[in-house]
């Protein structure tokens, strides 16, 4: 609770930003508002919390049952009949059935053959599936299917997680970025503020045209357009991040004035991301959840199809009953009194069974084909990922290179022009390179982030739990 509220301080106590030094929200402590409190990761979870549930209902399949049959008539002041058959069933895992009951029929008008001892007849004995459902049967097959769900659905819930993720860090980024450029525009602002004022103070003194003061109006007006520009886009941004921030009990939260995103970001990436230390030829492909799932998915319609080849075998059940009036000597339930049966169904053309064994097949086949079509795509998305950041590292390099030489040019060129060798032109064409150069060095920073974004996004690796 305490550290609910000191978080709550930080993103939305309120702050005089001119009084107080602004508060920095990392991309690992915000990524930790989303694991925890994001409405859709906690969604995610739902779908292990299913998976599970419909596992409890595949093993009510096998669970003891008790089952009472009574009927009467009375008609007339004459008692018809009045039957009572009371049965205990205990499933097993094949085709078998265990089977304790006690019946008790009376009446004037009763069947003949429903006519039993006065005190009831009690009966055990057992229902066996000895072709169709004996080895593989619907409730076993419902069992195995519903713990492969469950298996399925944590890796689905892994990748609905690192989706949502990979989303929320594409937006911190995009927070970055306006950020950075509102600064950029700020410092040259105030540049041009003070050159602004050197000129119009050089021109009073009259070493310099008005000219050159209006141009220098434009410049800082042109300046002051851009800073503005890049507010707003900073505001909506901030707005865009908020989307991803909540609370417990679903409370959304705003970031707030004197709330911004931690400039370090590039060189802590991969601890944020978890994705320290990855090297591209040490990827199993298998390991990857999507494939994983995949997989269970497949082994699930393995044992689907192995039910519909059991259902091309004939229906023979038989059932047999020991009979006795004295269920607590176990002796006489022998076969002395018995009461048994055969039960035989088989289609003739088993159209039915064959066709949905073919569809089962071809369930297999598909998803065979999108296994092997995925673990090719992820294996490609890895290696355009590892040459696009070998690439991005490379053009950061050049750029910050040409930001340093168009750096040394500005100034010599403020120096030039202060001592009356050059001109206010000169210098502003000057400057806006420079500002067009430093806005490029951001916008492939900011790639290079969202590169890295994918790269984890592809690799879906299990997210460690926030520290409380």
């Amino acid at each position: 609770m305490k550290n609910i509220l000191l978080s709550v301080l930080i993103l939305i106590g309120a702050a005089v930003q001119a009084q107080v030094e602004p508060t920095i929200i990392s991309l690992s402590e915000y990524l930790g508002y989303v694991k925890r409190f994001h409405p859709i990761v906690k969604q995610a979870n739902l779908v292990i919390s299913e998976s599970e549930a419909k596992l409890l209902k595949a093993r009510g399949a096998f669970d003891p049952k008790i089952e009472v049959d009574y009927d009467s008539k009375t008609f007339k002041n004459t008692d018809y009949y009045d039957k009572l058959n009371t049965t205990f069933k205990i499933p097993t895992w094949y085709g078998i059935e265990l089977k304790g009951s006690f019946e008790e029929n009376d009446g004037v008008f009763l069947n003949p053959e429903a006519s039993l001892p006065e005190d009831g007849l009690y009966s055990v004995g057992v229902s066996v599936s000895v072709a169709r459902g004996l080895l593989n049967n619907e409730r076993m097959a419902v069992l195995r299917q519903s713990k492969l769900f469950v298996k399925q659905a944590k890796a689905d819930r892994q990748l609905l997680v690192n989706e949502i993720l990979y989303e929320a860090t594409l937006s911190y980024f995009n927070w970055l970025r306006s950020y950075n450029e509102m600064r950029l525009f700020e410092d040259f602002l105030d540049n041009t503020s003070r050159r602004f004022e050197g000129i119009k103070k050089s021109f009073e003194e009259g070493e310099l045209s008005a000219i050159d003061t209006l141009e220098a109006k434009i410049a800082l007006n042109n300046r002051a357009l851009s800073l503005e520009k890049s507010r707003i886009t900073f505001t909506k941004s901030s707005l865009e991040l908020s989307n991803y921030l909540w609370l417990n009990e679903n409370t959304p939260i705003e970031i707030a004035d004197g709330v911004i995103p931690d400039l370090s970001t590039l060189q802590s990436i991969d601890e944020a991301l978890q994705i320290s230390g990855f090297l591209i030829d040490s990827i199993n492909i298998n390991d990857h959840p999507k494939i994983q799932s995949l997989d269970y998915k497949l082994q699930s319609l393995n044992i689907e199809k192995r039910l519909k080849v059991n259902n091309l075998l004939p229906t023979v059940d038989l059932q047999y009953n020991f009979l006795s009036q004295t269920p607590d000597i176990v002796s006489t339930f022998n076969t002395a009194a018995y009461k048994g049966g055969i039960n035989i169904r088989i289609p003739l053309f088993l159209r039915k069974e064959r066709g949905d064994l073919k569809l089962a097949k071809l369930k297999i086949q598909d998803t065979r084909f999108e296994m092997e079509s995925t673990k090719v795509k992820i294996k490609n998305k890895f290696d355009a990922l590892d040459q696009e950041l070998t690439s991005l590292s490379t053009q950061n390099r050049y750029i910050k290179s040409i930001v340093n030489d168009y750096d040394t040019l500005l100034k010599a060129e403020e120096r030039k022009f202060f001592l009356g060798e050059s001109s206010l032109f000169l210098v502003n064409t000057r400057e806006s390179k420079l500002i067009d150069s430093k806005l490029k060095s951001i916008a492939l920073e900011t790639n290079f982030l969202n590169t890295k974004a994918m790269l984890f996004n592809v690799l879906s690796l299990p997210q460690d739990d926030p520290v409380n």
